[in-house]
């Protein structure tokens, strides 16, 4: 009978018993925010106000400052590609073409008179500085008062 018992006992040591039973994980839970540990009720927040709330958000005073300056009449476009047209003066044409030929942006631009405007053909306007002798064909230019007054 001992030796049954004997077995018995050892066979029973194996076996885990309930009291032995534990838990993979601890009890996590989530942390609870704004409660403030010691500081109690309001956490360090004072009372009520945006200054107390969740997600407060304070518009910097520097911002209206800058709202109430008054702005320059186009200031949200970008005024610097509004460009002028190119000006040529009658003297420089006088110089640079022979009787008869016609005066166009595209020529003007052969003969870098003219500058490109945003890669394109510029608008021309044609001033009066100067003397034109020759007889000349004009295309798709604009002329001040002075220059169409030496022309004709």
């Amino acid at each position: 009978m001992k030796i049954v018992a004997n077995s018995l006992r050892s066979q029973a040591k194996s076996f885990m018993q309930i009291h032995e039973l534990q838990k993979n994980s601890k009890d996590k839970k989530p942390k609870k925010v704004g409660r403030g540990g010691k500081r109690g009720k309001t956490s360090g927040r004072g009372h009520k106000g945006q200054k107390a709330r969740a997600g407060r958000k304070i518009r910097p005073n520097l911002r209206d400052t800058i709202k109430k300056i008054p702005k320059l009449r186009g200031y949200r476009f970008n005024r610097a590609y509004d460009l002028g047209p190119e000006v040529v003066n009658l003297g420089d044409l006088e110089k640079n073409y022979k009787a008869g030929e016609t005066v166009s942006p595209g020529s003007l631009l052969a003969k870098n008179l003219v500058k490109r405007q945003k890669g394109q053909k510029p608008r021309v306007k044609i001033l009066g500085n100067g003397e034109l002798k020759k007889k000349l064909k004009f295309k798709d230019v604009i002329f001040s008062k002075s220059a169409e007054a030496k022309i004709k």
